[in-house]
């Protein structure tokens, strides 16, 4: 695998461990794919810490997926899935669901996956917008970009999101990004850098996706609501608050909200 594609292993470990500990995310398949794949990870990759934090993030999409898909007959789009259950966490059963990464990364996914008349595995370079093409026609598409969106550029970022919006007639989006100031501090400090990425990048102004996609700023998210670290417990509870839902953690990573027309 590129090393950009060795990065779905940290999210891997983080659902596989809260999963095992039985806190904040139910993933049985983590836990399985986990155990089988034996990635050997390092430093910072393996935080506990990392894992809670990726395992908010991933229920606050989780989340998100089934008030949204739960409403409409629609195409769910879950871009860089990696080996990610969402599919069996958050599927709506009225709705069609496509995962797409790279060729390789969905190779092995296909060791534990199967597709049906309403699940595809697309392997694809998301930049490359012609896989869109492979998709059946659909009015309305939801958007899940988890964990992407520092791996593109912002116009390769906008590229595909005017891509989306071309071909369906309702779009809602929900993706995590970098600052431009955590892009800067991933050099030296990124659990990335532990399978070897050195270059992502960050948006400051949420506006930035508007330009030229279609699409419309609704809200800015919380990838760590209380609610969920209220999960956990005594020093482990302050220590997370302090080191991943402090000022300083939203002055790095963002999560927003958007949409084309109105569902």
């Amino acid at each position: 695998m590129e090393n950009v594609n060795k990065t779905l292993y940290i999210p891997l470990y983080g659902k596989a461990l809260v999963s095992e500990k039985g806190i904040l995310l139910k993933d049985k398949k983590a836990q399985e794919i986990w155990a089988k794949e034996s990635f050997k990870l390092k430093g910072k990759s393996k935080s506990k810490w990392l894992a809670y934090y990726m395992a908010m993030r991933a229920r606050v999409f989780d989340e998100w997926v089934k008030a949204n898909a739960g409403k409409n007959s629609c195409q769910v789009l879950h871009i860089g899935c990696g080996l990610d259950s969402r599919v069996e966490r958050a599927q709506a059963e009225c709705s069609l669901w496509a995962d797409v990464d790279f060729p390789d990364v969905i190779q092995t996914r296909k060791l534990y996956y199967a597709e049906n008349e309403n699940y595809r595995m697309i392997g694809a370079d998301a930049r490359e917008i012609e896989w869109l093409e492979k998709l059946p026609n659909a009015k309305t598409a939801i958007v899940v970009m988890e964990g992407i969106s520092m791996y593109l550029a912002p116009e390769e970022l906008k590229k595909l999101l005017s891509g989306i919006c071309g071909k369906y007639e309702s779009v809602r989006v929900l993706i995590d990004c970098y600052t431009v100031l955590a892009a800067k501090l991933s050099k030296h400090r990124n659990p990335v850098n532990d399978v070897g990425v050195t270059n992502v990048y960050g948006i400051d102004d949420p506006q930035t996706l508007t330009e030229g996609t279609g699409l419309s700023f609704v809200k800015e998210w919380e990838l760590t609501p209380a609610y969920m670290i209220e999960e956990l417990q005594g020093l482990e509870k302050k220590i997370f608050q302090k080191l991943y839902a402090g000022g300083f953690s939203k002055k790095l990573y963002k999560m927003y909200e958007y949409e084309k027309a109105r569902f």
